[in-house]
């Protein structure tokens, strides 16, 4: 799995769909075929909690750039030169203990480093991070993203009158979608930084921390036993386990990339040969079966809260109704 070719370099016009995962393809498109959900958050995002954080991060945060941690800015450059992007995101860093990132904004996206990842990673690894929320931009995850950070930081007591709304399905419907984007971000990660196994050493670290003496290959000789595993009640066991969760466990994380690696996609598209934007192909039949699947899982994720699918659907078009009628008055 390791690389020797050198870097920064450039994946031209590279398509996120060149090394989109399978189940992050699928959810995307099965989170759609839920009524009104798109309404919905885009109703959310009208609230103006974006930019209220905004201000936030520019009052209690620091702005990273050319004369603020310039090398975390020239790695950051490298990782949106590398993905081709086609802009600058304004990039922070705040003060916590946590070791975590984000990609926030529907609107204007900007990138959140928390202090606690940026001191516990050696430089290759916090680059792997930054191209992996790089990534999320560059596949458009921002909004669902955005609105589930939005719905699970504020409470239910913060948000604004939702009525009778089945919040809790759309947390789970969203945090299902979530833990399927990362994978695909994962593998952003892996290109940018043209070497796989750093990306898992981070991964193995967001695990287990910034411990003397932790082997990245043993982490990712357990990712395979992970993988392997055959008793199928621990594999279903494993479902709840993540269920309210934003991401996989870091284990599965680096088992599905380093299937993907195994695959030869990545020394493909390291090559030259990925799909270019605006060029992407159209889903296969095979693709329609995953979305299918994906389909049964919100279902079910929205019949645990005790509605059915019917009933969701139509309190979440009540609330948009009502939202209309309350726009109509204040005109």
């Amino acid at each position: 799995m390791t690389s020797t070719l050198p870097t920064p370099y450039r994946l031209s016009g590279i398509s996120p769909k060149s090394y989109e995962h399978p189940a992050d393809r699928a959810a995307t498109a099965a989170l759609k075929q839920i009524p009104f959900i798109d309404v919905f958050i885009k109703k959310l995002l009208e609230f103006q909690y974006e930019r209220a954080f905004r201000q936030q991060m520019l009052g209690n945060g620091i702005r990273i750039g050319p004369n603020q941690l310039p090398k975390v800015w020239e790695s950051y450059l490298s990782c949106l030169d590398t993905l081709d992007m086609p802009e600058r995101y304004e990039l922070y860093i705040f003060q916590t203990p946590v070791a975590n990132a984000m990609a926030f904004g529907a609107e204007q996206p900007s990138i959140l480093l928390q202090s606690g990842l940026v001191t516990m990673l050696a430089e290759d690894e916090l680059k792997s991070v930054i191209a992996h929320e790089v990534g999320h931009i560059l596949s458009e995850h921002v909004m669902y993203r955005t609105a589930l950070y939005i719905l699970l930081s504020l409470g239910m007591r913060n948000l604004p009158p939702l009525g009778d709304l089945p919040i809790r399905a759309i947390i789970l419907a969203l945090q299902e979608w979530s833990r399927a984007s990362e994978l695909t971000c994962d593998r952003a990660a892996a290109l940018v930084v043209r070497d796989p196994v750093i990306h898992c050493r981070t991964l193995m670290k967001l695990a287990g921390g910034n411990i003397e003496g932790l082997n990245v290959d043993a982490f990712i000789h357990q990712a395979s036993e992970y993988e392997t595993w055959e008793d199928y009640l621990d594999r279903g066991l494993r479902f709840f386990g993540e269920l309210e969760t934003t991401h996989p466990y870091a284990v599965r994380r680096v088992s599905e990339l380093t299937r993907w690696i195994r695959s030869g996609e990545f020394d493909r598209i390291i090559g030259g040969n990925y799909t270019r934007r605006g060029q992407e192909p159209p889903p296969s039949a095979e693709f329609q079966h995953a979305v299918d699947f994906y389909s049964t899982q919100f279902r079910n994720l929205i019949q645990e809260t005790g509605i059915g699918v019917q009933q969701f659907s139509r309190r979440l078009s009540d609330w948009l109704r009502a939202q209309r009628g309350t726009a109509t008055e204040a005109n």
